[in-house]
């Protein structure tokens, strides 16, 4: 799908399109509509059995959407009247007894700002997002479905049909929202979700220790709350968000919760532009302060530290203590934490049941608790928990929908930066579907060098300077690592030097 603005775009955009399609499903033939500038996505469960029966089971809003694909659904629509609701569920079961249709599906509709809407297209199967449906129905769509295929009329008619309350689903992705959502693949080394209940469901087909690879489409879970109306199914899903914890593997987890929680989707000012309109609400700034995060995660190392010791070690004798207790005397160990790129550097003394932590000119008084995975803190007199998952020496801390990542650090001899021109890497596990240049050719800064696939998305690789093409690393239709090195380019500076 492409958004064509000025006929000097067509072009480009189309033979993107068509590459992605062919690519996708075997058929480059592309459809040409009508672009409206603020539109609500909108669809409509429908079900026809063998009788000639046909209802439509409400609607659900699918507006928030990032690369043209659903984030975050809910039914009913917010803002939608009892008239369009009927005039929108009974053209979408004209549509589907029209074509003699039997079984689940939705059609899909713009709603535009005027009141208006049109059809979009048909997915003849349940939806993703059906779980929001049968929260408000309470009715088994799956178990429809079964009835329907095995002969069997719809198990209610049209008015017999209630909504009750207000449902939303969250699609928990393996994908870096701070990288224009780019999936990401790895270990899930730590998985916690929500206590499930009437007000939270979780559709999952992963367990700690599975792999989220390049092969299948990244989502790890569906999110689903319920409650009797839409201010409090909000608040379900951002506690529901914060009590979903993961690890080994990039998620867009934080990203729900700020958008979840953002006032514009409070309001429900819903277009398929909402990411893009209120961007810096969805990327906020981290809301954990760096030197209290530092603290906390030397809390929790030191507290697991304890609890691994032997169990016929004294806890309270001195040398059970952590601090290279000397006698008459009073030490300060430090604690070596690098947070991306940056060393901190903690003196921790233990003393009185507690912990005295400096960072720099800081001083700080830690009393923590570790029970299994959640430390309970006191700093300086402010009460705070927080959950953490520690894999060697990597720790991740868990906090409100945030997360905190650090490394205890190691001095090693011998260690070395490397350095790699990021723009010419992959920005993730895909495949190669065009290379647009050859050795020896030159290039422009920001013209397009290789153009990479990844769940049906392409993403183009540009030159950062003008230069010269050196060497390239894959041919069309492999399969590229992130972080991969694609292509070498000289810049021009360097071949005059």
């Amino acid at each position: 799908m492409r958004v064509v603005n000025q006929m000097s775009e067509f072009n480009d955009a189309l033979a993107a399109a068509q590459r992605e399609a062919k690519n996708a499903f075997g058929n480059p033939d592309m459809l040409l509509e009508r672009y409206l500038t603020q539109p609500r996505h909108v669809e409509i469960q429908v079900f026809c059995d063998t009788q000639g029966n046909g209802v439509y089971l409400a609607e659900r809003d699918c507006s928030v959407q990032r690369r043209h694909q659903k984030v975050l659904e809910e039914a009913p629509a917010p803002g939608l009247s009892l008239d369009t609701r009927k005039a929108m569920g009974e053209a979408a079961v004209k549509a589907a007894q029209a074509i003699n249709y039997v079984g689940a599906g939705t059609v899909e509709f713009l709603y535009d700002v005027d009141g208006s809407f049109f059809f979009m297209e048909m997915n003849t199967r349940l939806q993703v997002e059906h779980p929001v449906t049968e929260m408000v129905t309470g009715q088994d769509l799956v178990e429809w479905q079964l009835r329907v295929a095995y002969g069997e009329p719809l198990p209610l008619q049209q008015d017999e049909l209630r909504i009750r309350g207000h449902a939303l689903e969250a699609r928990i992705y393996a994908e870096d929202p701070d990288n224009d959502f780019l999936p990401a693949t790895g270990t899930l080394t730590y998985l916690r979700t929500p206590d499930e209940s009437t007000h939270v469901r979780v559709d999952t087909g992963v367990v700690e220790g599975d792999e989220v690879s390049i092969h299948y489409d990244p989502m790890i879970a569906k999110l689903i709350v319920w409650d009797e109306n839409r201010d409090q199914a909000i608040n379900r899903m951002v506690q529901a968000l914060e009590q979903y914890r993961i690890n080994g593997v990039k998620t867009n987890i934080r990203f729900l919760h700020a958008l979840s929680d953002s006032q514009p989707f409070r309001e429900a000012q819903l277009d398929t532009g909402f990411i893009e309109k209120h961007r810096p609400l969805l990327f906020p700034a981290p809301r954990l302060d760096l030197h209290r995060a530092l603290i906390l995660s030397a809390g929790f190392l030191l507290e697991q530290a304890r609890v691994t010791l032997p169990h016929n070690q004294d806890l309270w004798s001195p040398y059970a203590q952590q601090n290279s207790w000397r006698l008459n005397s009073e030490y300060a160990k430090p604690l070596l934490l690098r947070v991306d790129e940056q060393l901190y550097e903690l003196k921790v003394l233990e003393k009185n049941h507690a912990y005295e932590i400096s960072i720099g000119e800081s001083f700080y008084r830690l009393h923590a608790e570790l029970v299994n995975d959640q430390l309970k803190a006191v700093i300086n007199g402010h009460r705070i928990s927080v959950h953490g998952a520690l894999n060697e020496r990597e720790l991740v801390l868990f906090h409100e929908g945030e997360s905190f990542r650090c490394e205890r650090h190691e001095e090693t001899f011998g260690e070395h930066e490397s350095t790699n021109l990021g723009s010419l890497t992959a920005p993730m596990n895909g495949s190669v579907v065009a290379v647009m240049v050859n050795p020896g050719d030159l290039v422009k800064a920001g013209q397009t060098l290789v153009i990479m696939e990844a769940m049906k998305m392409e993403h183009a690789i540009r030159s950062p300077v003008d230069g010269t093409v050196d060497e390239i690393y894959f041919n069309e239709g492999e399969l590229v690592p992130e972080g991969a090195e694609l292509l070498a380019v000289t810049a021009n500076e360097e071949v005059s030097a």
